[in-house]
Protein backbone atom coordinates (compact mmCIF):
# COMPACT_ATOMS: atom_id res chain seq x y z
CA UNK A 1 0.00 0.00 0.00
CA UNK A 2 1.34 3.71 -0.67
CA UNK A 3 2.32 5.21 1.95
CA UNK A 4 0.81 8.83 2.39
CA UNK A 5 4.11 10.66 1.60
CA UNK A 6 4.47 8.80 -1.50
CA UNK A 7 0.54 9.73 -2.92
CA UNK A 8 1.31 13.36 -2.29
CA UNK A 9 4.80 12.88 -4.17
CA UNK A 10 2.90 11.28 -7.30
CA UNK A 11 0.86 14.76 -7.47
CA UNK A 12 4.40 16.69 -7.08
CA UNK A 13 5.70 14.38 -10.10
CA UNK A 14 2.93 14.55 -12.10
CA UNK A 15 3.66 18.55 -12.37
CA UNK A 16 0.38 19.99 -11.00
CA UNK A 17 0.86 23.04 -8.68
CA UNK A 18 -2.49 21.72 -6.41
CA UNK A 19 -3.16 21.62 -2.54
CA UNK A 20 -2.84 18.03 -2.68
CA UNK A 21 0.84 17.87 -3.30
CA UNK A 22 3.97 18.88 -1.14
CA UNK A 23 5.05 21.80 -2.83
CA UNK A 24 8.59 23.54 -3.99
CA UNK A 25 8.73 27.57 -3.96
CA UNK A 26 11.44 28.91 -5.10
CA UNK A 27 12.60 31.61 -2.32
CA UNK A 28 12.86 34.90 -5.03
CA UNK A 29 13.74 32.58 -7.69
CA UNK A 30 16.47 30.13 -7.79
CA UNK A 31 18.82 32.58 -5.63
CA UNK A 32 21.17 29.56 -5.09
CA UNK A 33 22.83 29.99 -8.23
CA UNK A 34 21.67 33.50 -9.64
CA UNK A 35 20.85 36.48 -8.16
CA UNK A 36 17.46 36.89 -6.36
CA UNK A 37 14.75 38.35 -7.66
CA UNK A 38 16.01 38.37 -11.28
CA UNK A 39 14.35 36.97 -14.74
CA UNK A 40 17.52 34.40 -15.34
CA UNK A 41 16.90 33.22 -11.84
CA UNK A 42 12.78 32.66 -12.05
CA UNK A 43 13.58 31.14 -15.39
CA UNK A 44 15.95 28.44 -13.56
CA UNK A 45 13.68 28.18 -11.03
CA UNK A 46 11.09 27.53 -13.45
CA UNK A 47 13.73 25.03 -15.43
CA UNK A 48 14.34 23.28 -11.92
CA UNK A 49 10.74 22.15 -11.74
CA UNK A 50 9.57 24.54 -8.78
CA UNK A 51 5.96 24.24 -8.42
CA UNK A 52 5.77 27.88 -7.25
CA UNK A 53 7.94 30.61 -7.41
CA UNK A 54 7.87 33.68 -5.39
CA UNK A 55 7.65 37.62 -6.15
CA UNK A 56 8.15 40.06 -3.29
CA UNK A 57 6.87 43.01 -4.47
CA UNK A 58 7.55 46.93 -4.10
CA UNK A 59 6.31 49.99 -5.77
CA UNK A 60 8.20 52.83 -7.58
CA UNK A 61 7.79 56.11 -7.45
CA UNK A 62 5.04 56.17 -10.04
CA UNK A 63 3.47 52.96 -8.83
CA UNK A 64 4.49 50.43 -11.02
CA UNK A 65 4.91 47.12 -8.71
CA UNK A 66 8.51 45.94 -9.19
CA UNK A 67 10.42 42.45 -7.69
CA UNK A 68 12.63 43.39 -4.90
CA UNK A 69 12.92 41.79 -1.48
CA UNK A 70 13.65 44.99 0.09
CA UNK A 71 11.85 48.52 0.29
CA UNK A 72 15.25 49.75 -0.05
CA UNK A 73 17.94 49.50 -2.91
CA UNK A 74 21.45 49.22 -1.42
CA UNK A 75 21.93 45.28 -0.55
CA UNK A 76 21.04 44.16 -4.33
CA UNK A 77 21.80 47.02 -6.77
CA UNK A 78 24.43 49.47 -7.50
CA UNK A 79 22.19 52.69 -6.60
CA UNK A 80 25.09 54.37 -4.71
CA UNK A 81 27.19 54.58 -8.27
CA UNK A 82 24.69 54.99 -10.45
CA UNK A 83 22.32 57.53 -8.41
CA UNK A 84 24.96 59.67 -5.60
CA UNK A 85 23.19 61.14 -3.19
CA UNK A 86 19.92 59.92 -3.87
CA UNK A 87 19.71 58.31 -0.03
CA UNK A 88 17.49 59.73 2.75
CA UNK A 89 18.37 60.88 5.59
CA UNK A 90 19.02 56.87 6.96
CA UNK A 91 21.50 56.89 4.32
CA UNK A 92 19.61 54.75 2.63
CA UNK A 93 17.68 54.61 -1.05
CA UNK A 94 14.41 53.37 -1.19
CA UNK A 95 12.72 51.95 -4.46
CA UNK A 96 9.45 54.17 -4.08
CA UNK A 97 11.77 57.29 -4.46
CA UNK A 98 12.53 56.24 -8.13
CA UNK A 99 10.72 55.76 -10.98
CA UNK A 100 10.62 52.81 -13.18
CA UNK A 101 13.01 54.22 -16.07
CA UNK A 102 15.21 55.13 -12.99
CA UNK A 103 15.72 51.40 -12.10
CA UNK A 104 15.66 49.90 -15.12
CA UNK A 105 19.44 51.80 -15.17
CA UNK A 106 20.35 49.92 -12.21
CA UNK A 107 22.58 46.47 -12.25
CA UNK A 108 21.50 43.73 -9.85
CA UNK A 109 23.37 42.14 -7.97
CA UNK A 110 24.46 39.16 -5.14
CA UNK A 111 23.01 40.10 -2.20
CA UNK A 112 25.53 42.26 0.15
CA UNK A 113 25.66 43.44 3.41
CA UNK A 114 25.10 47.36 2.62
CA UNK A 115 27.43 48.56 5.03
CA UNK A 116 30.78 46.23 4.48
CA UNK A 117 29.91 45.43 0.82
CA UNK A 118 30.66 42.11 1.64
CA UNK A 119 28.44 39.01 0.25
CA UNK A 120 25.65 37.59 2.37
CA UNK A 121 26.79 34.17 0.65
CA UNK A 122 30.30 34.03 -0.36
CA UNK A 123 29.72 30.63 -2.41
CA UNK A 124 26.83 31.91 -4.64
CA UNK A 125 27.42 34.05 -8.44
CA UNK A 126 29.86 36.85 -7.51
CA UNK A 127 28.76 40.20 -7.54
CA UNK A 128 29.62 41.69 -10.75
CA UNK A 129 29.55 38.16 -13.07
CA UNK A 130 26.62 39.17 -15.47
CA UNK A 131 23.75 41.51 -16.36
CA UNK A 132 20.88 41.69 -13.96
CA UNK A 133 17.95 44.36 -13.97
CA UNK A 134 15.19 44.33 -11.84
CA UNK A 135 11.65 43.96 -13.58
CA UNK A 136 8.20 44.51 -12.99
CA UNK A 137 5.66 42.33 -11.70
CA UNK A 138 3.73 42.02 -15.42
CA UNK A 139 7.11 41.55 -16.64
CA UNK A 140 7.76 37.97 -14.32
CA UNK A 141 4.60 37.06 -15.28
CA UNK A 142 4.26 37.03 -18.39
CA UNK A 143 7.95 35.06 -18.21
CA UNK A 144 6.85 32.39 -16.03
CA UNK A 145 3.79 32.13 -18.29
CA UNK A 146 5.46 31.98 -21.77
CA UNK A 147 8.10 29.34 -19.88
CA UNK A 148 4.80 27.14 -19.14
CA UNK A 149 3.71 27.45 -22.70
CA UNK A 150 6.71 26.39 -24.10
CA UNK A 151 7.41 23.43 -21.53
CA UNK A 152 3.60 22.70 -20.63
CA UNK A 153 4.01 22.96 -17.47
CA UNK A 154 2.05 25.00 -14.90
CA UNK A 155 3.93 26.88 -12.00
CA UNK A 156 2.04 28.78 -9.54
CA UNK A 157 3.11 32.26 -8.78
CA UNK A 158 3.67 33.16 -5.10
CA UNK A 159 3.82 36.61 -4.39
CA UNK A 160 4.64 38.63 -1.05
CA UNK A 161 2.89 42.22 -0.66
CA UNK A 162 5.83 44.35 1.26
CA UNK A 163 5.20 46.55 3.82
CA UNK A 164 1.75 47.77 2.73
CA UNK A 165 1.16 50.14 6.16
CA UNK A 166 4.65 52.25 4.82
CA UNK A 167 3.58 52.23 1.28
CA UNK A 168 0.41 54.07 2.39
CA UNK A 169 2.27 56.25 4.36
CA UNK A 170 4.30 57.03 1.23
CA UNK A 171 1.33 57.90 -0.45
CA UNK A 172 0.42 54.45 -2.09
CA UNK A 173 -1.13 51.56 -1.97
CA UNK A 174 0.24 48.95 -2.60
CA UNK A 175 -2.13 45.88 -2.49
CA UNK A 176 -5.06 46.77 -4.66
CA UNK A 177 -2.02 47.90 -7.62
CA UNK A 178 -0.58 44.33 -6.77
CA UNK A 179 -4.57 42.38 -7.14
CA UNK A 180 -4.84 44.30 -10.51
CA UNK A 181 -1.95 42.70 -11.98
CA UNK A 182 -2.53 39.34 -10.70
CA UNK A 183 -5.98 39.69 -11.89
CA UNK A 184 -4.66 40.94 -15.30
CA UNK A 185 -2.51 38.02 -15.63
CA UNK A 186 -4.86 34.89 -14.96
CA UNK A 187 -3.86 34.66 -11.20
CA UNK A 188 -7.20 35.02 -9.49
CA UNK A 189 -9.63 32.93 -7.60
CA UNK A 190 -9.61 29.59 -5.42
CA UNK A 191 -8.59 27.97 -7.86
CA UNK A 192 -5.88 29.86 -9.42
CA UNK A 193 -2.11 28.24 -8.77
CA UNK A 194 -1.24 31.76 -6.94
CA UNK A 195 -0.73 32.06 -2.69
CA UNK A 196 -0.76 36.39 -1.88
CA UNK A 197 1.18 36.44 1.14
CA UNK A 198 2.06 39.42 3.24
CA UNK A 199 3.45 40.04 7.40
CA UNK A 200 0.58 42.26 7.74
CA UNK A 201 -2.23 40.10 9.68
CA UNK A 202 -4.58 43.44 9.41
CA UNK A 203 -3.45 43.42 5.78
CA UNK A 204 -4.53 40.36 4.87
CA UNK A 205 -8.18 41.11 6.64
CA UNK A 206 -8.21 43.67 4.41
CA UNK A 207 -7.66 42.06 1.29
CA UNK A 208 -9.84 39.42 1.33
CA UNK A 209 -12.88 40.88 3.43
CA UNK A 210 -12.63 45.07 1.73
CA UNK A 211 -11.01 44.31 -1.53
CA UNK A 212 -12.84 41.28 -2.46
CA UNK A 213 -9.79 38.64 -3.01
CA UNK A 214 -11.02 35.04 -3.29
CA UNK A 215 -7.39 34.04 -4.11
CA UNK A 216 -5.28 32.15 -1.74
CA UNK A 217 -3.77 33.91 1.26
CA UNK A 218 -0.59 33.15 3.71
CA UNK A 219 -0.14 34.93 6.72
CA UNK A 220 3.49 34.98 7.44
CA UNK A 221 4.84 34.25 11.00
CA UNK A 222 8.23 35.84 11.86
CA UNK A 223 10.16 34.22 14.90
CA UNK A 224 8.81 33.71 18.12
CA UNK A 225 8.23 37.09 20.25
CA UNK A 226 11.07 37.00 23.29
CA UNK A 227 7.77 37.78 25.50
CA UNK A 228 6.67 34.30 24.34
CA UNK A 229 9.89 32.44 24.83
CA UNK A 230 8.81 29.70 26.89
CA UNK A 231 6.32 28.28 24.09
CA UNK A 232 4.41 28.75 20.43
CA UNK A 233 1.71 31.53 20.70
CA UNK A 234 0.08 30.11 17.70
CA UNK A 235 -0.50 26.92 19.68
CA UNK A 236 -3.11 29.31 21.83
CA UNK A 237 -5.94 28.40 21.91
CA UNK A 238 -8.25 29.68 19.16
CA UNK A 239 -5.15 31.24 17.32
CA UNK A 240 -5.34 29.37 14.54
CA UNK A 241 -8.69 29.19 14.41
CA UNK A 242 -9.12 33.03 14.00
CA UNK A 243 -6.61 32.94 11.27
CA UNK A 244 -8.24 30.45 9.41
CA UNK A 245 -11.07 33.14 9.14
CA UNK A 246 -9.10 34.84 6.66
CA UNK A 247 -6.18 32.75 5.72
CA UNK A 248 -5.61 29.30 3.65
CA UNK A 249 -1.88 28.53 5.53
CA UNK A 250 0.68 30.15 7.40
CA UNK A 251 4.32 30.70 6.56
CA UNK A 252 6.55 30.18 10.07
CA UNK A 253 10.36 30.12 9.86
CA UNK A 254 12.08 26.84 9.87
CA UNK A 255 12.59 26.89 13.79
CA UNK A 256 8.80 27.26 14.71
CA UNK A 257 8.57 24.32 12.70
CA UNK A 258 11.25 21.81 13.89
CA UNK A 259 12.76 22.54 17.57
CA UNK A 260 16.28 22.31 18.02
CA UNK A 261 16.10 19.28 19.52
CA UNK A 262 15.15 18.05 15.79
CA UNK A 263 11.68 17.56 16.98
CA UNK A 264 8.12 18.66 15.34
CA UNK A 265 7.25 21.43 17.63
CA UNK A 266 3.64 20.32 17.02
CA UNK A 267 2.46 23.44 15.01
CA UNK A 268 1.96 21.76 12.13
CA UNK A 269 -0.34 19.61 13.33
CA UNK A 270 -2.22 22.52 14.90
CA UNK A 271 -2.30 24.34 12.15
CA UNK A 272 -3.76 21.07 9.59
CA UNK A 273 -6.47 20.51 12.14
CA UNK A 274 -7.63 24.30 11.88
CA UNK A 275 -7.89 23.60 8.19
CA UNK A 276 -4.84 25.52 7.29
CA UNK A 277 -1.74 25.20 5.13
CA UNK A 278 1.99 25.02 6.53
CA UNK A 279 5.13 26.33 4.02
CA UNK A 280 8.06 27.21 6.24
CA UNK A 281 10.56 29.78 4.99
CA UNK A 282 13.90 29.53 3.95
CA UNK A 283 15.85 26.01 3.40
CA UNK A 284 19.62 27.09 2.16
CA UNK A 285 21.91 24.09 1.46
CA UNK A 286 24.90 26.44 2.07
CA UNK A 287 23.05 27.82 5.32
CA UNK A 288 21.79 24.90 7.13
CA UNK A 289 19.13 24.87 9.77
CA UNK A 290 20.46 24.29 13.71
CA UNK A 291 18.38 21.09 13.87
CA UNK A 292 20.44 20.04 10.33
CA UNK A 293 23.54 18.69 9.72
CA UNK A 294 23.00 18.19 5.77
CA UNK A 295 20.07 19.04 3.41
CA UNK A 296 18.70 15.52 3.67
CA UNK A 297 18.28 15.19 7.50
CA UNK A 298 16.81 18.91 7.08
CA UNK A 299 13.97 17.39 4.32
CA UNK A 300 13.22 14.52 6.42
CA UNK A 301 12.43 16.19 9.37
CA UNK A 302 10.02 19.04 7.42
CA UNK A 303 8.27 16.81 4.98
CA UNK A 304 8.41 13.65 6.68
CA UNK A 305 8.48 14.23 10.51
CA UNK A 306 6.56 17.33 10.77
CA UNK A 307 4.16 17.03 7.59
CA UNK A 308 4.92 20.41 6.36
CA UNK A 309 2.66 21.49 3.17
CA UNK A 310 5.50 23.30 0.90
CA UNK A 311 8.70 24.73 1.82
CA UNK A 312 10.52 27.84 0.49
CA UNK A 313 14.17 27.32 -0.90
CA UNK A 314 17.05 28.71 -2.63
CA UNK A 315 18.02 25.51 -3.77
CA UNK A 316 14.71 23.71 -5.92
CA UNK A 317 16.52 21.42 -7.68
CA UNK A 318 17.65 20.08 -4.48
CA UNK A 319 14.31 19.91 -3.21
CA UNK A 320 12.75 18.38 -6.02
CA UNK A 321 15.26 15.59 -6.87
CA UNK A 322 14.77 14.86 -2.94
CA UNK A 323 11.12 14.46 -3.35
CA UNK A 324 11.82 12.22 -6.52
CA UNK A 325 14.09 10.06 -4.77
CA UNK A 326 11.93 9.62 -1.77
CA UNK A 327 8.95 8.24 -3.83
CA UNK A 328 11.34 6.24 -5.87
CA UNK A 329 12.29 4.58 -2.50
CA UNK A 330 8.66 4.02 -1.21
CA UNK A 331 7.18 2.74 -4.86
CA UNK A 332 9.98 -0.26 -4.60
CA UNK A 333 9.03 -1.57 -1.40
CA UNK A 334 12.09 0.35 0.09
CA UNK A 335 10.87 2.79 3.84
CA UNK A 336 13.52 5.25 3.58
CA UNK A 337 16.19 6.95 1.15
CA UNK A 338 19.57 6.35 1.36
CA UNK A 339 20.79 9.30 2.76
CA UNK A 340 24.32 10.57 1.18
CA UNK A 341 26.91 11.92 3.08
CA UNK A 342 26.74 14.23 5.34
CA UNK A 343 27.74 17.70 4.82
CA UNK A 344 28.75 20.16 7.67
CA UNK A 345 27.01 23.44 8.00
CA UNK A 346 28.18 25.68 5.75
CA UNK A 347 29.98 23.07 4.15
CA UNK A 348 30.22 21.77 0.79
CA UNK A 349 26.95 20.69 -0.52
CA UNK A 350 26.25 17.17 -0.31
CA UNK A 351 26.29 15.22 -3.45
CA UNK A 352 22.52 15.19 -5.17
CA UNK A 353 21.40 13.33 -8.11
CA UNK A 354 20.15 16.64 -9.55
CA UNK A 355 17.22 16.25 -11.79
CA UNK A 356 17.73 17.44 -15.80
CA UNK A 357 17.18 20.90 -16.13
CA UNK A 358 15.14 20.03 -19.58
CA UNK A 359 13.77 16.85 -20.36
CA UNK A 360 14.36 16.11 -23.79
CA UNK A 361 12.46 12.65 -24.24
CA UNK A 362 9.22 14.19 -23.53
CA UNK A 363 10.10 17.30 -26.01
CA UNK A 364 10.89 15.18 -28.40
CA UNK A 365 7.40 13.08 -27.79
CA UNK A 366 5.43 16.60 -27.50
CA UNK A 367 7.34 17.88 -30.82
CA UNK A 368 6.10 14.65 -32.76
CA UNK A 369 2.52 15.34 -31.46
CA UNK A 370 2.86 18.76 -33.02
CA UNK A 371 4.00 17.56 -36.21
CA UNK A 372 1.31 15.17 -36.99
CA UNK A 373 -1.23 17.12 -36.00
CA UNK A 374 0.37 20.11 -38.06
CA UNK A 375 -0.49 20.54 -41.91
CA UNK A 376 2.09 18.76 -43.92
CA UNK A 377 4.06 21.67 -46.17
CA UNK A 378 3.85 21.00 -49.99
CA UNK A 379 7.15 18.94 -50.92
CA UNK A 380 9.77 21.08 -52.42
Amino acid sequence: MFSRHLIMVLFLIAGAAVDAAPIVIAHRGASGYLPEHTLPGKALAHAQGADFIEQDIVLTKDAVPVVLHDIHLDATTDVAERYPGRHRDDGRSYAIDFTLDELRLLRVTERRDPTTGVQVFPGRCPAGKGSFRIATLAEELDVLTGLDHSTGRRTGVYPEIKQPAWHREQGHDISPIVLDVLRQHGHAGKNAACYVQCFDGDELRRIRHDLGWEGRLIQLVGKVPPEHAGGEPLLAAGALADLARTVDGIGPPLGRVIGPDGEPTGLVTAAHAAGLKVHPYTLRCDDLPPFARSTDEALRALFLDAGVDGIFTDFPDVCTAWLRRHASAESSGRSQIAPGPLAPKGGPLEPVAHQPLFNFDDHLDRQAEKDDQAPHAAAE
